[in-house]
């Protein structure tokens, strides 16, 4: 396993804990990881062990309100200011590794949250992946919203991975939300889909789409809609048939690990003219 370390920073509504992988030499390149809702960067060791082995010193934070990092929790009033706070993460991995090309990776929630920070920094970024992103129409918004009590019912493990140890795991999380939604939020996220609907195309930036096929948290048709939105010159996609939502956790882990890895390497190859 790569060397791991954590550390603080202020963000916009009280100290946030990043963490830093790397194997202790100069990477070739860099890669932030945006995180999902109720969860933590701590749940992305096997990912980032997998991006430093392809060179890479990954970096992430637990957003406001999740994992270690303060505030109410689960509470994101307003994910313009989570871009700020992950635009600080940036910043730092930028100033100890001068010139090194950065990559953004978001899941979920995190989806949301790196294609937002892609439409306003995606000139500073060589590629950006999606894996299972809430963009575009996320169906049990609305029904959520119109409920005039929200139900005290925690996220169904089982669809997160066809592996049960995976939800077993996420059970037991301490740091991980076992909660109901919270209006405010919900309300946070319904805004932060309207802006990335409203905001510009990735361009030139190289954009990979990955999705479980049996994605029963974030439905595939609904990310679709968003995807289209966002994509530029440079897009692939990957489906995994019969996957659910966590695809880095899921059977085909490796799978999955291993063709973004892949669609890193091409895109640091092919530089952005």
């Amino acid at each position: 396993m790569p060397d791991s370390r954590e550390w603080t920073l202020d963000g916009h509504a009280g100290r946030l804990v990043a963490r830093t992988w790397s194997s202790g030499e100069e990477p070739s390149h860099v890669v932030l990881l945006a995180h999902g809702y109720g969860e933590h960067v701590g749940r992305y060791e096997h990912v980032a062990a997998a991006l430093v082995a392809n060179g890479a010193a990954a970096y992430g934070v637990d957003h406001v309100g999740h994992g270690k990092s303060e505030g109410e929790r689960v509470l994101i009033a307003d994910f313009e200011r989570v871009v700020d706070d992950l635009h600080q993460v940036d910043l730092r991995a930028r100033a100890e590794h001068p010139g090194a090309p950065v990559v953004l990776i978001g899941h979920s929630m995190g989806g949301l949250i790196a294609a937002r920070y892609a439409q306003w920094y995606g000139d500073s970024l060589a590629a950006l992946v999606l894996s299972g992103p809430l963009v575009g129409a996320w169906e049990p918004l609305g029904q959520l919203l119109a409920l005039p009590e929200l139900p005290d019912v925690p996220l169904d493990s089982t669809t997160l991975s066809r592996d049960p140890e995976v939800g077993k795991a996420y059970e037991n999380d301490p740091l991980v939300w076992h909660g109901p939604f919270k209006r405010p939020m919900l309300e946070a996220i319904q805004a932060g889909l309207a802006a990335i609907e409203q905001g510009p195309s990735l361009g030139s930036l190289p954009l990979l789409w990955a999705h479980g096929e049996d994605d029963q948290l974030v439905p595939l048709a609904g990310s679709r809609r968003g995807i289209e939105r966002l994509r530029g010159e440079r897009f692939v996609e990957r489906i995994y048939p019969e996957a659910r939502h966590e695809i880095f956790n899921e059977i085909n882990q490796d799978e999955v690990l291993a063709d973004v890895t892949a669609f890193v390497d091409e895109a640091l190859e092919q530089p952005r003219s």
